[in-house]
């Protein structure tokens, strides 16, 4: 088997990278090593960027510096390979806003290219979307209990309708990438897939405040830095551990059963910010300092995945638990600390 990887020098890339080569794949990271998010961190960008693409070296893996976004050059790289899992992505909705151009080329050139790719080389394709395409209108849904935002019923499926309430570049270059895949399943019959995940976590993660919050925390935690909330901290998701997320490429990889699946942990692994705090001061032995701020524009409070089309039709579930991942997440953190210095 040989499988192209785009973004897979990025945090969730690396692990679909390393996931495939454990198996015996061939396996290619196709990067464009961009430094947009961590640029924004504090963190030493340089060794950052490079953690992912050393690692997979070590691995095997046969990296490719290249951009999604120029589908020459991604056809020439996918050409031979069995399977495409697109990864590559402008995630953050903070630098949506502050770059729609680089936003809307990233996400809905990038998937588009990946699918023409896959369309000309009659090969499967599962790509990431995100729940929040579903919009922020399921904040008006919601009431407050002591330590979360609580909704009934609390999953949301497939079938909840897109783009509703205060959207951001963000929501409308992940919603047309979404759109885009139905459309090539629908026209052209490809074997595809869009993965509306929710919050995504794990090792190799190099979360900051804009994207990655799970890691951002325990990063900040690790390091001694105050953790800043925005909002009341009582904001839900049901976050998914990154080995679970790459099961569910590979279930697709089998199965090729097309069409838009969400991927998270359901109400197994749900649990709020606070929460979040709390189990990272319990494994650490100490609780983080906490500053809270005003609410970002655009954000959304609470999604909890109905994944159970994804059992049905891929035969996959979420088995990682938030303690034991955060903790698998700690302990990376701890030995790379240096990479957290700062420049």
């Amino acid at each position: 088997m040989k499988v192209l990887v785009t973004g897979g020098c990025g945090f969730l890339g690396s692990h679909l990278c390393e996931f495939y080569a454990k198996k015996g794949a061939q396996v290619i990271a196709y990067d464009n090593m961009t430094k947009h998010e961590l640029a924004r961190t504090g963190f030493a960008a340089e060794e950052a960027r490079v953690h992912n693409w050393n690692y997979l070296n070590k691995l095997g893996v046969k990296l490719v510096k290249a951009d999604v976004r120029n589908l020459e050059e991604l056809q020439d790289h996918a050409s031979g390979c069995d399977y495409i899992a697109h990864t590559a992505a402008q995630p953050a909705m903070t630098i949506s806003w502050e770059d729609p151009l680089l936003d809307a080329t990233t996400n809905v050139m990038g998937t588009f290219n990946v699918l023409e790719t896959a369309r000309k080389l009659k090969i499967p394709a599962a790509c990431c979307a995100t729940i929040h395409i579903y919009g922020n209108k399921i904040n008006s849904e919601l009431t407050e209990a002591a330590d979360r935002y609580v909704r009934k019923p609390a999953a949301i499926a497939e079938s909840y309708e897109l783009l509703q309430g205060v959207l951001t570049p963000l929501h409308a270059s992940k919603a047309a990438g979404d759109v885009y895949i139905r459309a090539y399943i629908d026209t052209y019959k490809l074997q595809a897939a869009s993965f509306r995940l929710t919050g995504i976590y794990g090792t190799r993660q190099f979360g900051g405040e804009d994207h990655g919050w799970v890691a951002n925390f325990a990063i900040r935690a690790v390091t001694g830095l105050p953790i800043t909330i925005f909002g009341t901290g009582k904001q839900v998701r049901d976050i998914v551990y990154a080995t679970d997320v790459c099961e569910a490429f590979d279930a697709f990889y089998r199965t090729r059963k097309p069409g838009v699946y969400n991927i998270g942990g359901g109400e197994r692994t749900a649990i709020s910010l606070l929460n979040c705090v709390d189990i990272i001061a319990k494994l650490e032995g100490r609780k983080p300092r906490v500053d809270l701020a005003a609410d970002r524009h655009g954000d959304l409070r609470y999604f909890i995945c109905d994944a159970s089309k994804a059992e049905k039709d891929l035969g996959w579930k979420a088995k990682v638990l938030p303690e034991e991942g955060i903790g698998r997440l700690l302990g990376w953190i701890r030995d790379n600390k240096t990479v957290f210095a700062g420049n």
